[in-house]
């Protein structure tokens, strides 16, 4: 709820309702307007004391009765009942009409206008409390009515603190007002004004706080047992939630809100209206949180399907190079058997790697160019071509049929590396698989 609003909350405590005001006498505003009409200047000179509470307490009325409806009016009555008033040191009555001036100039955003009369209001108050002689009751003022005087304006001057943004002011002077409360068993008074506390600190932003005094004011609702207060803070809540995310938590508080505000078009139509913006608000927020977690979800199973992709091609790899040395084996006993130059002596131009120094002298006996430290420089369609020392051996072993594991052991390495160079391997000679490298190899005379 903007801070705008929360003077209208203190106008349901303390203010009749508009268009519907009577005074304590029974008259509407248009019959007291009459009323106050022929008490011109001459005629109030000579009126007696009596007349003269009896006409203050008639321009107090009207003052009350168009607070809402029209300020100017208001403010009018209001100055009409000083005019009696503070001359005669009457302070209930000057408390009363300072009040609704600085009422008048709080909705009007003249802030340090209302700051005046408020001071003037409690300065009056203060003397009520200090014993000060009330025009109708020689005993002085009851501590009830100096009490209604003080809660009333610690509201005004709390909302004014508020508006002004000095927040702990404002918290000050709204304790004050719901110590006095509690003190007579005000619940619905201090239901409305815990509300009125949840809602400034939602719009400061201490969520945690907000909680707290919403928790109040629902305590207080319910041992009040109005449903219109329950309903209000119920709207608290929903804003809350929707303010932490929560939305989910949220929408059933605006809804049962909703409900009771639409059964009770009466009630303050500015809540209704201002309830379902949050319900917007909160229906926006979910469809973005779903959007988001349908695309979170999108991502993940997508990186799912990748991690399994590449989980069976990494499974796949292993038979297909064994199938691919197996192949190059055979292709190379076939060539060593028809070209009579087998390695070590042997018909079949196959053996068992024992050591490097072994497959050294075998590839001399065949005369395959020997592995040296330096690397061998070739051409492959037209481009450069590196071999290492360690490339260069592992190549000859592969084209002897010789599995990766063999050549790890025989050349001291893991099975893994060794499968990381034959990739190498075929990636330098742009084959698809070991047979290719080994017959490409062999075209090239590398082996």
């Amino acid at each position: 709820m903007k801070r705008s609003l929360l003077f209208l909350l203190f106008a349901v405590l303390f203010l009749p309702r508009a268009g519907a005001y009577n005074d304590h006498r029974g008259h509407n505003l248009d019959s007291l307007e009459r009323a106050v009409a022929r008490w011109t200047p001459d005629a109030i000179d000579k009126a007696s004391e009596q007349e003269l509470i009896d006409l203050n307490r008639a321009y107090r009325d009207l003052m009350v009765g168009y607070h809402v409806m029209n300020g100017d009016k208001c403010v009018f009555y209001a100055r009409r009942a000083l005019s009696i008033s503070h001359p005669r040191g009457w302070h209930a009555a000057d408390a009363d009409a300072y009040r609704y001036i600085g009422q008048d100039f709080y909705g009007r955003e003249q802030y340090d206008s209302a700051m005046v009369y408020y001071k003037a209001s409690l300065a009056a108050t203060d003397a009520m409390a200090a014993g000060a002689v009330s025009p109708t009751d020689t005993a002085g003022y009851s501590q009830r009515t100096i009490d209604d005087h003080y809660s009333a304006l610690y509201g005004s001057i709390g909302n004014l603190y508020n508006m002004m943004d000095s927040i702990p002011q404002a918290m000050d002077y709204y304790e004050k007002a719901g110590a006095i409360f509690e003190k007579y068993g005000w619940n619905e008074s201090n239901s409305i004004l815990h509300y009125n506390m949840g809602e400034t600190w939602i719009d400061e932003g201490e969520l945690g706080k907000a909680r707290a005094e919403y928790d109040k004011a629902m305590a207080f609702a319910e041992a009040s047992g109005d449903s219109l207060m329950i309903v209000d803070v119920w709207k608290g809540y929903g804003r809350l939630y929707a303010e932490q995310g929560k939305t989910w938590k949220s929408l059933p508080y605006l809804r049962k809100a909703d409900a009771y505000y639409a059964a009770h078009p009466d009630y303050a139509p500015g809540f209704r209206t201002e309830n379902l913006g949050y319900m917007q608000e909160v229906l926006s927020k979910q469809k973005l949180q779903l959007g988001r977690l349908a695309g979170a979800l999108t991502a993940l199973l997508l990186v799912l399907v990748g991690v399994f992709i590449a989980r069976r091609k990494k499974h796949k790899a292993p038979k297909g190079d064994a199938e691919g040395a197996a192949s190059g084996a055979l292709r190379a006993g076939s060539g060593a058997s028809g070209t009579g130059s087998g390695a070590s002596g042997t018909g079949s131009g196959t053996s068992t790697p024992s050591s490097a120094g072994t497959s050294a002298s075998t590839e001399a006996a065949s005369g395959a160019p020997a592995p040296s430290s330096a690397s061998s420089r070739m051409s492959v369609s037209g481009a450069a071509l590196d071999l290492s020392a360690r490339e260069k051996e592992i190549l000859d072993l592969l084209s002897k049929g010789y599995t990766a594991p063999q050549i790890a052991e025989a050349l001291s390495l893991s099975s893994e590396t060794i499968r990381w160079y034959r990739k190498k391997l075929i990636a330098k000679f742009d084959v698809s698989n070991t047979a290719e490298l080994i017959s490409t190899a062999k075209e090239m005379g590398v082996i």
